[in-house]
Protein backbone atom coordinates (compact mmCIF):
# COMPACT_ATOMS: atom_id res chain seq x y z
CA UNK A 1 0.00 0.00 0.00
CA UNK A 2 1.25 3.46 -0.46
CA UNK A 3 0.05 5.46 2.88
CA UNK A 4 0.49 8.91 3.41
CA UNK A 5 1.01 10.44 6.90
CA UNK A 6 0.17 14.40 7.21
CA UNK A 7 1.41 15.77 10.44
CA UNK A 8 0.67 19.03 12.25
CA UNK A 9 2.28 22.17 11.56
CA UNK A 10 3.92 22.85 14.81
CA UNK A 11 6.62 20.34 15.23
CA UNK A 12 8.98 18.83 12.93
CA UNK A 13 9.44 14.81 12.29
CA UNK A 14 11.54 12.87 13.28
CA UNK A 15 9.88 14.55 16.78
CA UNK A 16 13.21 16.15 17.85
CA UNK A 17 11.10 18.58 20.08
CA UNK A 18 9.04 16.03 21.40
CA UNK A 19 5.12 15.46 20.87
CA UNK A 20 3.24 12.14 21.69
CA UNK A 21 1.32 12.09 18.39
CA UNK A 22 4.56 13.14 16.48
CA UNK A 23 6.13 9.96 18.32
CA UNK A 24 3.52 7.55 17.70
CA UNK A 25 3.08 7.80 14.13
CA UNK A 26 6.84 8.65 13.34
CA UNK A 27 7.54 4.96 14.77
CA UNK A 28 4.24 3.28 13.04
CA UNK A 29 5.85 4.85 9.76
CA UNK A 30 9.03 2.65 10.61
CA UNK A 31 7.15 -0.29 10.97
CA UNK A 32 4.91 -0.13 8.06
CA UNK A 33 8.10 0.16 6.01
CA UNK A 34 9.15 -2.83 7.31
CA UNK A 35 6.15 -4.48 6.62
CA UNK A 36 6.39 -3.90 2.83
CA UNK A 37 4.54 -0.44 2.54
CA UNK A 38 5.35 2.57 0.59
CA UNK A 39 5.42 5.84 3.28
CA UNK A 40 5.22 9.13 2.40
CA UNK A 41 5.24 11.80 5.38
CA UNK A 42 4.27 14.93 4.86
CA UNK A 43 5.63 17.12 8.03
CA UNK A 44 6.62 20.77 9.25
CA UNK A 45 10.48 22.21 7.94
CA UNK A 46 12.74 22.20 10.05
CA UNK A 47 16.49 23.29 10.09
CA UNK A 48 18.91 20.49 9.89
CA UNK A 49 16.32 18.77 7.63
CA UNK A 50 15.73 18.29 3.80
CA UNK A 51 12.46 19.54 2.11
CA UNK A 52 12.65 16.10 0.61
CA UNK A 53 14.43 13.12 1.23
CA UNK A 54 14.71 9.72 1.98
CA UNK A 55 15.09 8.70 5.51
CA UNK A 56 15.12 4.80 6.67
CA UNK A 57 12.63 4.18 3.94
CA UNK A 58 10.50 7.12 4.56
CA UNK A 59 9.78 9.60 2.07
CA UNK A 60 9.97 12.75 4.04
CA UNK A 61 8.11 16.17 2.70
CA UNK A 62 8.22 18.40 4.38
CA UNK A 63 6.96 22.36 4.19
CA UNK A 64 6.72 25.48 6.22
CA UNK A 65 5.09 25.15 9.67
CA UNK A 66 4.88 27.53 12.50
CA UNK A 67 5.86 28.06 16.30
CA UNK A 68 2.59 27.10 18.51
CA UNK A 69 0.50 30.76 19.61
CA UNK A 70 -0.45 31.29 22.50
CA UNK A 71 -4.21 31.76 20.57
CA UNK A 72 -6.30 29.11 19.87
CA UNK A 73 -8.26 30.49 17.27
CA UNK A 74 -4.75 31.98 15.64
CA UNK A 75 -3.38 28.35 16.13
CA UNK A 76 -6.45 26.90 13.86
CA UNK A 77 -5.23 29.75 11.44
CA UNK A 78 -1.98 29.10 10.96
CA UNK A 79 -3.26 25.14 10.53
CA UNK A 80 -5.49 26.20 8.03
CA UNK A 81 -2.65 27.48 5.93
CA UNK A 82 0.11 25.24 6.44
CA UNK A 83 -2.79 22.46 5.84
CA UNK A 84 -3.31 24.41 2.55
CA UNK A 85 0.00 23.87 1.20
CA UNK A 86 0.66 19.93 2.94
CA UNK A 87 -2.94 18.99 0.60
CA UNK A 88 -1.38 19.63 -2.31
CA UNK A 89 1.83 17.81 -1.34
CA UNK A 90 -0.20 14.42 -1.84
CA UNK A 91 0.14 12.34 -4.15
CA UNK A 92 -3.07 11.20 -6.25
CA UNK A 93 -2.13 7.28 -6.29
CA UNK A 94 -1.93 7.06 -2.35
CA UNK A 95 -4.23 4.66 -1.19
CA UNK A 96 -4.80 6.09 2.32
CA UNK A 97 -3.67 9.35 3.83
CA UNK A 98 -3.76 10.00 7.84
CA UNK A 99 -4.54 13.00 8.60
CA UNK A 100 -3.12 14.67 11.82
CA UNK A 101 -4.66 18.51 11.22
CA UNK A 102 -7.84 20.01 12.34
CA UNK A 103 -8.30 21.56 8.31
CA UNK A 104 -7.29 18.79 5.87
CA UNK A 105 -10.39 16.34 6.30
CA UNK A 106 -12.09 19.31 5.48
CA UNK A 107 -9.84 20.37 2.20
CA UNK A 108 -9.39 17.14 1.03
CA UNK A 109 -11.18 16.42 -2.73
CA UNK A 110 -13.64 14.18 -2.31
CA UNK A 111 -11.99 11.35 -3.73
CA UNK A 112 -9.31 11.62 -1.72
CA UNK A 113 -11.59 12.07 1.52
CA UNK A 114 -12.61 8.28 1.18
CA UNK A 115 -8.72 7.23 1.51
CA UNK A 116 -8.92 9.17 5.17
CA UNK A 117 -8.23 8.29 8.39
CA UNK A 118 -8.94 11.07 10.87
CA UNK A 119 -6.54 10.56 13.66
CA UNK A 120 -8.50 11.80 16.65
CA UNK A 121 -5.86 12.07 19.10
CA UNK A 122 -7.34 15.35 21.34
CA UNK A 123 -11.46 15.45 22.59
CA UNK A 124 -13.33 16.73 19.75
CA UNK A 125 -15.19 19.94 20.30
CA UNK A 126 -18.01 19.74 17.71
CA UNK A 127 -16.22 19.55 14.63
CA UNK A 128 -16.56 15.64 14.16
CA UNK A 129 -19.73 16.80 12.30
CA UNK A 130 -17.68 17.91 9.10
CA UNK A 131 -15.40 14.89 8.57
CA UNK A 132 -18.07 12.28 8.35
CA UNK A 133 -17.41 12.17 4.81
CA UNK A 134 -14.39 10.72 5.56
CA UNK A 135 -13.28 6.98 5.61
CA UNK A 136 -12.73 6.65 9.46
CA UNK A 137 -12.33 8.27 12.36
CA UNK A 138 -9.55 6.67 14.62
CA UNK A 139 -9.80 7.56 18.29
CA UNK A 140 -7.03 6.51 20.74
CA UNK A 141 -9.23 5.52 23.75
CA UNK A 142 -12.54 4.79 24.60
CA UNK A 143 -13.56 9.01 26.24
CA UNK A 144 -12.65 10.07 23.10
CA UNK A 145 -14.44 7.33 20.66
CA UNK A 146 -17.65 8.14 22.81
CA UNK A 147 -17.15 11.51 22.31
CA UNK A 148 -17.42 11.56 18.71
CA UNK A 149 -20.09 8.86 18.62
CA UNK A 150 -21.45 12.34 20.58
CA UNK A 151 -20.96 14.62 17.81
CA UNK A 152 -22.09 12.28 14.75
CA UNK A 153 -25.41 10.69 13.35
CA UNK A 154 -25.97 7.11 14.40
CA UNK A 155 -25.45 6.11 10.80
CA UNK A 156 -21.93 7.22 11.18
CA UNK A 157 -20.86 4.98 14.04
CA UNK A 158 -19.39 2.00 12.07
CA UNK A 159 -16.77 4.83 10.73
CA UNK A 160 -15.80 4.72 14.22
CA UNK A 161 -12.54 2.60 15.44
CA UNK A 162 -10.68 2.99 18.91
CA UNK A 163 -6.82 1.76 18.01
CA UNK A 164 -4.59 2.98 21.62
CA UNK A 165 -1.54 4.59 21.17
CA UNK A 166 1.49 2.85 20.65
CA UNK A 167 4.46 2.82 22.68
CA UNK A 168 7.44 4.92 20.65
CA UNK A 169 10.00 2.22 20.99
CA UNK A 170 9.91 -1.45 21.73
CA UNK A 171 11.88 -2.16 24.99
CA UNK A 172 12.75 -5.81 24.85
CA UNK A 173 15.14 -5.12 27.60
CA UNK A 174 15.16 -7.12 31.14
CA UNK A 175 14.58 -4.54 33.95
CA UNK A 176 16.67 -5.07 37.00
CA UNK A 177 15.00 -3.45 39.99
CA UNK A 178 17.84 -3.73 41.61
CA UNK A 179 19.27 -0.64 40.02
CA UNK A 180 15.77 1.42 40.81
CA UNK A 181 16.93 4.48 42.61
CA UNK A 182 15.24 6.37 45.25
CA UNK A 183 12.99 8.41 42.35
CA UNK A 184 9.84 9.61 41.94
CA UNK A 185 9.45 10.62 38.39
CA UNK A 186 7.22 13.08 35.94
CA UNK A 187 7.94 13.24 32.38
CA UNK A 188 5.50 15.73 30.45
CA UNK A 189 4.62 19.01 30.19
CA UNK A 190 4.97 21.53 32.54
CA UNK A 191 1.84 22.93 32.30
CA UNK A 192 -1.30 23.63 34.65
CA UNK A 193 -3.27 21.17 33.21
CA UNK A 194 -1.37 18.31 34.41
CA UNK A 195 -1.52 18.60 38.13
CA UNK A 196 2.14 18.98 39.54
CA UNK A 197 1.01 21.58 42.19
CA UNK A 198 -0.49 18.38 44.03
CA UNK A 199 2.30 16.04 43.27
CA UNK A 200 4.67 19.03 44.32
CA UNK A 201 2.86 19.09 47.59
CA UNK A 202 2.06 15.44 48.39
CA UNK A 203 5.99 14.80 47.73
CA UNK A 204 6.71 17.41 50.16
CA UNK A 205 4.69 15.90 52.71
CA UNK A 206 6.27 12.81 53.14
CA UNK A 207 9.02 12.38 55.24
CA UNK A 208 10.93 10.10 52.83
CA UNK A 209 14.83 10.25 53.60
CA UNK A 210 16.72 9.70 50.43
CA UNK A 211 13.70 9.95 48.32
CA UNK A 212 13.72 12.97 45.56
CA UNK A 213 11.24 13.92 43.10
CA UNK A 214 12.42 14.49 39.38
CA UNK A 215 9.93 16.48 36.81
CA UNK A 216 11.51 16.31 33.58
CA UNK A 217 9.56 17.87 30.57
CA UNK A 218 9.04 21.61 28.42
CA UNK A 219 7.52 24.59 30.31
CA UNK A 220 8.16 27.25 27.45
CA UNK A 221 4.60 28.53 25.54
CA UNK A 222 6.51 27.28 22.05
CA UNK A 223 6.75 23.77 23.53
CA UNK A 224 3.25 23.79 24.50
CA UNK A 225 3.84 24.40 28.60
CA UNK A 226 2.76 26.79 30.88
CA UNK A 227 5.55 29.42 30.35
CA UNK A 228 8.40 30.88 32.60
CA UNK A 229 6.07 32.63 35.45
CA UNK A 230 4.78 29.01 35.65
CA UNK A 231 7.93 27.22 36.09
CA UNK A 232 9.01 29.74 38.75
CA UNK A 233 5.65 29.29 40.80
CA UNK A 234 6.74 24.93 41.09
CA UNK A 235 9.93 25.78 41.78
CA UNK A 236 8.34 28.40 45.16
CA UNK A 237 6.48 25.52 45.87
CA UNK A 238 8.94 22.90 45.97
CA UNK A 239 11.47 25.17 48.10
CA UNK A 240 12.82 22.96 51.29
CA UNK A 241 11.95 19.85 49.70
CA UNK A 242 14.05 17.81 47.25
CA UNK A 243 12.75 18.20 43.86
CA UNK A 244 14.84 18.49 40.70
CA UNK A 245 13.50 20.31 37.32
CA UNK A 246 15.36 18.58 34.53
CA UNK A 247 15.11 20.59 30.59
CA UNK A 248 13.03 18.23 28.70
CA UNK A 249 14.38 15.16 26.94
CA UNK A 250 13.42 14.88 23.49
CA UNK A 251 16.02 11.64 23.02
CA UNK A 252 14.25 8.72 23.53
CA UNK A 253 16.91 6.32 24.68
CA UNK A 254 18.24 9.37 26.91
CA UNK A 255 14.63 9.42 28.27
CA UNK A 256 14.44 5.67 28.75
CA UNK A 257 17.90 6.21 30.79
CA UNK A 258 15.59 8.06 32.89
CA UNK A 259 12.62 5.57 33.36
CA UNK A 260 14.86 2.78 33.48
CA UNK A 261 16.27 4.26 36.94
CA UNK A 262 13.09 5.65 38.67
CA UNK A 263 11.18 3.88 40.44
CA UNK A 264 7.58 5.13 40.87
CA UNK A 265 6.27 7.12 37.97
CA UNK A 266 3.65 9.98 38.78
CA UNK A 267 1.22 11.63 36.12
CA UNK A 268 -1.36 13.64 38.26
CA UNK A 269 -3.17 15.50 35.26
CA UNK A 270 -6.10 17.34 35.82
CA UNK A 271 -7.11 18.16 32.15
CA UNK A 272 -10.94 16.72 31.80
CA UNK A 273 -10.73 17.39 28.21
CA UNK A 274 -7.06 17.98 27.56
CA UNK A 275 -6.45 14.65 28.89
CA UNK A 276 -6.93 11.73 26.05
CA UNK A 277 -4.46 9.24 26.34
CA UNK A 278 -1.33 9.46 28.96
CA UNK A 279 1.45 8.23 26.46
CA UNK A 280 4.09 9.32 29.47
CA UNK A 281 2.44 6.95 31.91
CA UNK A 282 2.68 3.91 29.25
CA UNK A 283 6.36 4.76 28.76
CA UNK A 284 6.90 4.23 32.95
CA UNK A 285 5.04 1.21 32.65
CA UNK A 286 6.96 -0.08 30.49
CA UNK A 287 10.48 0.58 31.88
CA UNK A 288 8.67 -1.16 35.19
CA UNK A 289 7.89 2.08 36.65
CA UNK A 290 5.03 1.57 39.59
CA UNK A 291 2.54 4.20 38.25
CA UNK A 292 0.21 5.95 39.26
CA UNK A 293 -2.09 8.16 37.60
CA UNK A 294 -5.21 10.62 38.25
CA UNK A 295 -8.95 9.26 37.48
CA UNK A 296 -9.37 10.24 33.90
CA UNK A 297 -11.47 7.74 32.07
CA UNK A 298 -8.03 7.48 29.34
CA UNK A 299 -6.31 5.94 31.47
CA UNK A 300 -8.36 3.03 32.60
CA UNK A 301 -8.01 1.46 29.13
CA UNK A 302 -4.38 0.21 30.06
CA UNK A 303 -4.07 1.14 34.24
CA UNK A 304 -5.99 -1.19 36.33
CA UNK A 305 -6.22 0.34 40.21
CA UNK A 306 -4.75 -2.07 42.46
CA UNK A 307 -3.34 -4.19 39.84
CA UNK A 308 -0.72 -2.79 37.43
CA UNK A 309 -0.59 0.78 38.86
CA UNK A 310 -2.47 2.57 41.49
CA UNK A 311 -5.46 5.62 40.25
CA UNK A 312 -6.21 8.61 43.17
CA UNK A 313 -9.23 10.80 42.55
CA UNK A 314 -7.85 14.57 42.01
CA UNK A 315 -11.28 15.74 41.63
CA UNK A 316 -11.86 15.49 45.66
CA UNK A 317 -10.71 18.31 48.33
CA UNK A 318 -8.01 16.12 49.68
CA UNK A 319 -6.76 15.11 46.96
CA UNK A 320 -2.92 15.75 47.99
CA UNK A 321 -3.59 13.69 50.93
CA UNK A 322 -4.76 10.54 49.26
CA UNK A 323 -1.37 11.01 46.77
CA UNK A 324 0.85 11.52 49.68
CA UNK A 325 -0.64 8.40 50.87
CA UNK A 326 -0.12 6.22 48.19
CA UNK A 327 3.57 7.44 47.99
CA UNK A 328 4.02 6.86 51.43
CA UNK A 329 2.82 3.11 51.37
CA UNK A 330 4.95 2.37 48.09
CA UNK A 331 8.23 3.95 49.94
CA UNK A 332 7.54 1.98 53.04
CA UNK A 333 6.53 -1.61 51.17
CA UNK A 334 9.21 -1.71 48.29
CA UNK A 335 8.07 -5.40 47.27
CA UNK A 336 4.60 -3.69 46.48
CA UNK A 337 6.72 -0.83 44.17
CA UNK A 338 7.98 -4.37 42.58
CA UNK A 339 4.38 -6.08 42.06
CA UNK A 340 2.97 -3.13 40.53
CA UNK A 341 6.12 -2.30 38.39
CA UNK A 342 6.43 -6.23 37.26
CA UNK A 343 2.32 -6.51 36.27
CA UNK A 344 2.54 -3.18 34.42
CA UNK A 345 5.47 -4.28 31.94
CA UNK A 346 2.55 -6.06 29.91
CA UNK A 347 1.81 -2.68 28.06
CA UNK A 348 5.39 -3.90 26.22
CA UNK A 349 2.87 -6.16 24.22
CA UNK A 350 -0.70 -4.83 24.39
CA UNK A 351 0.74 -1.36 23.42
CA UNK A 352 3.45 -2.62 20.57
CA UNK A 353 4.38 -0.87 17.53
CA UNK A 354 4.20 -4.09 15.84
CA UNK A 355 0.78 -5.13 17.89
CA UNK A 356 -0.84 -1.71 16.62
CA UNK A 357 0.89 -1.28 13.38
CA UNK A 358 -0.86 -4.70 12.31
CA UNK A 359 -4.15 -2.91 13.57
CA UNK A 360 -3.75 0.02 11.39
CA UNK A 361 -2.91 -1.87 8.81
CA UNK A 362 -5.62 -3.85 9.08
CA UNK A 363 -8.22 -0.89 8.74
CA UNK A 364 -6.15 0.60 6.16
CA UNK A 365 -6.90 -2.77 3.66
CA UNK A 366 -10.81 -2.49 4.73
CA UNK A 367 -10.84 1.29 3.77
CA UNK A 368 -9.35 0.44 0.70
CA UNK A 369 -11.59 -2.63 -0.44
CA UNK A 370 -14.43 -0.26 -0.02
CA UNK A 371 -12.86 2.87 -2.21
Amino acid sequence: MKITIVQGAFFPVPPLLGGAVEKMWYGLAKEFVNKGHEVNYISKSYKGFLDVENDGGINHIRVKGYKVPSSGIFLKVLDFFYTLKAVRKISKSTDIIVSNTFWLPILLPSNQKKKCMIDVARMPKGQMKFYTKSARLRANSSPVAKAIKDEIKKEYFDKVVMIPNTLPFRNSKTIDFSKKEKTILYTGRIHPEKGLDILIEAFAALDAKGWQLLIVGPYSTETGGGGESYLHELKVLAINSNVRFLEPVFDIEKLNEIYAKASIFVYPSVAEQGETFGVSPLEAMSWGCATIVSNLDCFKDFLIHEKNGLCFDHRVENRVEILNGYLRDLIENPNRINDLARAGLMVNDTHSNEKLAAEFLNEFESIKIKQ
